[in-house]
């Protein structure tokens, strides 16, 4: 092993530039898909923050004609009865303003609903409506406007703007505002349909939806809500680590490019010790140790480029246009569980690419060399 180690220390050494590079291959790939991987993290955990803002990670559902009471639990921080409806809100003309009309989903909270949504600043009162930011800008309204709300029954209620909210997802922000429940529930005459509830741990969602269902409410957790979204970003993390991990099999190719290359130099060389009793495993296992050598330096030197560039980025976060994505800054999120996938998956590709000069040079035959 000694004898191995020390001749393939020795071939990595012989050509320091070519193995410079082959090395470096490897390493700006592992680098760049760790940073991919990261950016992608940061962006599905940017989004998913931005939509929880104004959205709540569990909602029961009542499944008796009288709102229950809701059990307690340790891990719900808030929580209070919400209606909500579908409305079409107008803003009446005004000298120098024209009217304003959009649609929009109208969420009636009880009492506590400000606690629900904290980083909206919600300070509901009778007869007052918050606006997502691009609905409040649909509309052309200004806090303190008055707007109309008409639901599907023809009923009209009359709402003061009180002010409006900016989670960075649009999809949110354009059709989405928050109302006291009487005004729901006289806009659509529905009672209290439930409990919102805001979580310590968002993800736990569906297991603490389940402990405190029982049997008088149906669980609905944000993943429930959200599937589509969360299973296009899951696919989308996926489709990029596979289009980026090829820079790693290109890198992988070059490493096996150096070792043939270093195979057919050293076919005098193999062909003497083999003369001199080294037996194929050894010759063998000389090749491989350069080509784990190559591929562990590599994944090191990447690791090492990802961490720093993920640093990097971290302070300095991309910009984002906004009317394009739904957030403004590009923010990363490193992930232990990807360094280690990363590692594992480009060492292996190395180490894949390092057979073919491996099986090469246990074909040499020392009789038909030195003859």
């Amino acid at each position: 092993m000694r004898f191995a180690l020390f001749l393939a220390l020795a071939h990595i050494r012989r050509r320091p530039l070519q193995s410079g590079l082959a090395l470096l291959g490897v390493g700006v790939g592992v680098a760049v898909l760790l940073l991919a991987l990261s950016l992608t993290n940061g962006f599905v955990d940017g989004l998913v923050r931005a939509t929880l803002k104004a959205y709540p990670h569990l909602v029961l559902f009542s499944l008796t004609p009288e709102l229950p009471p809701l059990p307690p639990h340790p891990e719900a921080v808030a929580q209070a009865p919400f209606a909500a409806t579908k409305a079409l809100l107008t803003r009446p003309a005004e000298p120098g303003r024209g009217p304003g009309v959009d649609f929009a989903t109208l969420v009636g909270l009880g009492e506590g609903g400000e606690a629900l949504y904290p980083e909206l600043g919600l300070k509901l009162e009778p007869g007052g409506i918050y606006l997502g930011s691009a609905l409040l800008q649909s509309l052309g309204a200004l806090p303190g406007d008055r707007i109309y709300a008409l639901s599907a029954l023809q009923e009209r209620v009359e709402l003061r703007v009180l002010g409006s909210f900016r989670t960075g997802n649009y999809l949110i922000d354009s059709a989405y505002a928050f109302v006291d429940l009487k005004s729901v529930e006289a806009l659509a005459g529905l009672k209290a349909q439930g409990y919102q509830v805001r979580l310590q741990d968002p993800w736990r969602a569906k297991e603490v939806g389940a402990e405190m269902a029982g049997t008088r409410f149906y669980p609905q957790a944000w993943q429930d809500t959200q599937r589509t979204l969360l299973e296009q970003l899951a696919l989308q993390k996926r489709v990029l680590g596979i289009l980026v991990y090829l820079i790693v099999a290109v890198a992988a190719l070059g490493v096996a490019n150096l070792l043939v290359l270093k195979v057919v130099e050293k076919t005098p060389e193999i062909a003497l010790l083999r003369a001199m009793g080294a037996s194929r495993a050894t010759v063998g296992l000389v090749f491989a140790l350069e080509g784990v050598l190559l591929g562990l330096g590599g994944v090191l030197l990447g690791n090492g480029l990802g961490y720093l560039l993920g640093l990097y980025l971290a302070q300095r976060p991309l910009d984002l246009p906004g009317e394009l994505y739904f957030l403004t800054h590009l923010p990363v999120k490193m992930e232990g569980r990807d360094f280690l996938l990363v590692s594992a998956a480009s060492l292996g590709a190395v180490l894949l690419s390092s057979l073919l000069p491996l099986l090469r040079a246990l074909r040499v035959q020392p009789g038909v060399v030195l003859r």
